[in-house]
């Protein structure tokens, strides 16, 4: 019906020349608002491309700081759990694969980092360092700390890897330590 409505109005406006571009806006219109009735909305944070990376510079001197460059090129990747390789991450398999691909081995699940890594405080944090977080009152999400309060991290199904604030409330309040894995 609203198609209906809209085909009469199109043939009335091409008669008018200077319409033109409004006939083709209203159509754009109609069409994008068909396809979105279809299915309701589901918020969704903004994919990151691969391509189109943070401004987070990130030197290349130590293990962890190659460690950090290499999961930062992971951005966009999307999550799997028990992925490890960039076909699709889980949290602690882009922690191992980045050190891997570093030049360190490291455990593999998240429990196993946190009691291989070396406590290290808040303010001594440095690029590579793992930052551990409590979700749903478990410590059970591990990231890496790439500098300027900023990390990278596999968060969950149905997003992708990508770069998060230890400002946020959410990683702030979540944060239950940092540790040093090699």
């Amino acid at each position: 019906m609203l198609f209906a409505a809209v085909e009469v109005q199109v043939t009335q406006m091409i008669a008018q020349p200077g319409q033109i571009i409004r006939v083709l806006s209203l159509a754009i219109t109609v069409l994008a608002l068909a396809g979105c009735g279809a299915n309701p909305p589901v918020p969704a944070p903004v994919k990151q491309e691969r391509a189109a990376q943070p401004a987070v510079p990130v030197a290349r001197t130590t293990p962890g700081h190659r460690a950090a460059a290499i999961a930062l090129d992971q951005v966009g990747v999307p999550y799997r759990y028990g992925g490890a390789t960039p076909t699709g991450f889980d949290c602690s398999g882009l922690v191992q694969y980045a050190y891997r691909q570093a030049g360190i081995n490291v455990p593999r699940t998240t429990g196993q980092l946190w009691s291989a890594a070396s406590p290290v405080g808040r303010n001594e944090l440095r690029a590579g360092d793992l930052l551990f977080f409590s979700i749903e009152g478990k410590m059970s999400h591990v990231g890496l700390y790439l500098g300027e309060r900023r990390f990278v991290h596999a968060p969950q199904s149905g997003r992708s890897v990508s770069v998060a604030s230890l400002d946020s409330p959410f990683y702030r309040a979540a944060l239950l330590r940092a540790g040093r894995p090699y």
